[in-house]
Order: structure tokens, then sequence, then C-alpha cells
């Protein structure tokens, strides 16, 4: 392949690109590359070969060409060809590649082999299901994997599963005055066996709803009353603010995750820690 044909293909490529036709885009930055894999202009062809399957969602053509971006990228400056790579190497369960794709990113954590759990605080993330939004809390395992920490009202979603979010935020939650970043939901990466359920429960005091959650909690399931405000996706990606779920005080539902033998074991503990005020009835599955 001579270079002038080599130039011709490249244009079409990025016209493709500006069309969103991401396959022809790729298909073409890739003819390219056969021939011209280290020219001046081919990390950034690699790069972009790479996210264009990103965005087609095969992640063993963006897991290979962005093995070969982030070869030609300086590591520990903030490259997107590392954190493409670390996406891609993440879902691929490369575990080794993923870890040495956030290092070259300029990312720290803990040493170690294998999976990552590395405990990283937590964020927000929408999910997505055939149409249906929501947005929820994670607990973040690594820089783009995270347990999901709320019960989600989303139809086969489920607390504790394990999604894998894009690396740049698409909308904020603002709670307490502090303002979270969201992320959209690349795949669910693992599932979770815990069942949703939901029960009506009688609370005096606010303080008597609360201990409920939190004994869940400690428990590692999860509880929420399912009246409470939940931010969805509209207001998200406006940066609209929205309340937390509240535990209030009076008759309510409340969802759980837990499995049901568990969640009776629960409920009954906590009503029998007062002596008046806490009661729970019609403990159903949800789905």
């Amino acid at each position: 392949m001579h270079k002038s044909e080599a130039r011709q293909l490249i244009e079409q490529a990025y016209q493709a690109w500006d069309a969103e036709e991401w396959l022809r885009a790729a298909e073409l930055f890739e003819q390219v590359l056969v021939h011209f894999p280290d020219e001046e202009p081919s990390a950034e062809w690699w790069y972009d070969a790479a996210l264009a399957h990103k965005f087609l969602r095969n992640w063993q053509k963006a897991y290979e060409l962005g093995r070969e971006a982030a070869a030609r990228a300086p590591r520990g400056e903030g490259e997107p060809a590392f954190w493409n790579l670390g996406i891609a190497a993440t879902i691929q369960r490369e575990w080794a590649t993923a870890r040495d794709a956030w290092a070259g990113f300029g990312i720290e954590l803990p040493d170690g082999e294998g999976e990552i759990d590395a405990r990283l605080g937590n964020a927000c993330v929408r999910l997505d299901t055939g149409g249906q939004q929501e947005v929820v809390w994670i607990e973040r395992l690594c820089p783009t994997r995270g347990r999901v920490v709320n019960v989600p009202v989303t139809g086969g979603r489920r607390y504790g599963e394990i999604v894998v979010h894009d690396g740049v935020p698409n909308g904020e939650r603002i709670v307490d005055s502090t303002t979270y970043p969201v992320f959209d939901e690349l795949l669910l990466f693992e599932a979770s066996e815990i069942p949703t359920l939901e029960v009506t429960v009688s609370a005096g005091e606010r303080t008597d709803l609360e201990a409920l959650l939190v004994l869940f909690a400690e428990h590692g399931y999860g509880a929420e009353p399912a009246s409470s405000v939940r931010m969805l996706c509209a207001c998200c990606s406006e940066g609209t603010h929205q309340q937390e779920r509240s535990a209030e005080a009076g008759a309510q539902s409340v969802s759980l995750a837990a499995p049901p033998e568990e969640a009776r074991r629960l409920l009954e503990l906590w009503a029998g820690e007062a002596l008046i005020g806490r009661s729970w009835s019609g403990l159903q599955p949800v789905g």
C-alpha cells in the first residue's frame, strides 16, 4: 500500500467516523495499520480503531486494538488509551493487562494479582435495561467496576450485582451540597442471586425505620423505603438536585434485597427489639 492510498483511506475513515459508522471507520483504520503500524500518526489511528469497537461493544477487538494504542502512548500522563484498555481488559477479565493499564493511566491500586478489589469508595451509575433507566449507588471495586448497593426498581436488576461503567461522566447527582458524577453502565459484569422483595412495615418513629435499614445493611443485604424519592435520569442528566431516599415514620412499603427466610428472620428481629410501634406484613417477591 502506498502512502497516498493510506491517506485516502484515513480520510474515508474519518468521514465514516463523523457519520458514526463505527464498523466502517474501524475497518478502514485497520486496513492502513496493517501496512503502517508505527508511522507518526499511527498511535491516534490505533486509538480511534479501538474506540470505534468500544462504541460497537466489540470488547475483544477493543481489547486487541487497545493494547496496540496503549503501547504507543506515554505512561503516567492520563492518556485515554490506557483508560479504554482498562475497560476492555476488565470486561475480558484480563486482570494483568487491566492492572497495567490503570498504572499506565496514572492510577495507583493496591498490589496484587488477579481480579481487582480495591474498594475505591462510592459512585453513581445509570443502569440501562431495555430502555428503562435508573441511577443507583455502587461501591467501586476498580476504576470501571462496582457493586450495586441500592435495591433497584428497574425490572430484572438486583442489589449486589456488579456492573462495568464508562469513564466519562454523563450527568451529576447532588446530595447535601456535594456533587457526584453519574456514569453510564456499559454492561452487567456479574449478576446477583439476591432476590428483591417488598414488605409493608409500620414504624412508630423515624428512627425505627432507620434501624430496619441499618439491620439489613449490617447483614450484607439491602432495604430501602419504596416511597422515597429516587433520582431519575431525565433530572440527572440536567444536574437537577434530587433528595436521597429518606426513612419516615408510619406504615409504608419497603423494598428488600435478601433471601425470603433471611428477610423474615431480620424483620422479626427488628420488630421484637421494640415494645410498640414496629410491625410488618405482606412480604412478597417482586417481579
